[in-house]
């Protein structure tokens, strides 16, 4: 079996060095209505470890947060991963219900969207982005915000609440924390138009593993070099959407796909509560006409809760569409044996 080498050592320092390579690129569907983008269209998201390591060091390596990889993998040890163990990566994503502009924060996959300016005759493109939230005594805000100003370098003031917190736990704060490696602001932040100083910010080098994870104050987590590239790329006034999506649901070249992510602590939903959430998704795709869906597809989704795409259903092309006129026709999988390896 092929190994497919998607970076060497050097491409990976570039790539961690550059503002523009560090997110999860994809390509907008052809389709204005379409909302499934896909990252490995070999439809093949593999990788094989080429050292003993844990599965927090290959969701480091791919950008990806430790929720989302555990989930994938759930028949691995997240902290003993033999050189040659084959790891799954997530490929497919279906872009949260919300506007396509700016970026959009869904707090329930850990997972943001940035959609920026299209150049002049280009595709248009979503920077993806894993990040950790709040947790369930400290929640992410929901709604509809914007960037109120980028700061580089960032001074924290720890709240009182927050200070007292660290203090009970015999780790007291300082009133000030500098600029630096252990703040927890990280290197850049993006302060959000919300009562009380949300963020989007990076991390210190004490909590580099807790992106995909609920373990803010709030604000939201990222990766440094992520953190880096959005300062970079967004102005301030970028439209920020907050959003709490478990299930999504969303078409790509006529095939019906359905997302489901776990519940955020502190809010439990019944398997039968998913199902009439996910019933009336599907019934909103389909223009509530009363499609047959596959069940089973459906079913198994709910219950693995692993965040990937699933096929359900998939409807007659419009008469004037030809195979050869379908532009994304080859992601739904070729044949091929590669792993994306690094």
């Amino acid at each position: 079996m092929k190994i497919r080498t998607l970076f060497t050592s050097s491409l990976l320092m570039s790539a961690l060095s550059s503002s523009l390579v560090c997110a999860t690129t994809f390509n907008m569907p052809v389709n204005k209505d379409d909302s499934v983008v896909i990252q490995y269209h070999d439809n093949l998201p593999l990788t094989r470890v080429e050292k003993d390591e844990t599965l927090l060091d290959v969701a480091r390596r791919f950008l990806l947060g430790q929720s989302e990889i555990v989930r994938l993998n759930a028949d691995l040890d997240r902290w003993q991963i033999k050189k040659g163990t084959v790891v799954r990566l997530p490929n497919k994503r279906i872009l949260p219900d919300s506007p396509r502009n700016g970026i959009t924060l869904n707090i329930s996959e850990y997972r943001m969207y940035y959609y920026p300016p299209t150049p002049k005759n280009q595709p248009a493109q979503v920077y993806s982005y894993a990040h950790g939230v709040g947790r369930q005594d400290w929640k992410t805000p929901l709604g509809k915000t914007s960037v109120a100003k980028k700061v580089k370098d960032p001074v924290w003031h720890p709240p009182e609440s927050i200070r007292q917190e660290h203090a009970a736990n015999g780790d007291p704060l300082p009133a000030i924390v500098p600029a630096g490696p252990h703040n927890p602001l990280g290197a850049y932040a993006l302060y959000l138009n919300l009562p009380g100083e949300y963020r989007i910010h990076g991390t210190d080098i004490d909590k580099i593993y807790g992106i995909g994870m609920q373990i803010t104050h709030g604000c939201v987590r990222m990766y440094p070099e992520d953190i880096e590239a959005l300062h970079n790329m967004v102005k301030v006034g970028t439209p920020v959407y907050i959003v709490n999506q478990p299930i999504k649901v969303g078409w790509l070249d006529n095939i019906l796909y359905i997302e489901a992510h776990p519940d955020l602590e502190g809010e439990t939903l019944t398997q039968d509560q998913r199902y009439q959430i996910a019933l009336s998704l599907i019934d909103k795709a389909t223009n509530h006409e009363m499609v047959e869906f596959d069940q089973k597809a459906l079913n198994d989704a709910l219950q693995k809760l692993d965040g990937e795409p699933a096929a359900i259903y998939e409807r007659l092309p419009p008469l004037d569409e030809t195979p050869e006129n379908q532009p994304n026709s080859a992601e739904k999988g070729s044949p091929g044996g590669y792993y994306h390896g690094t």
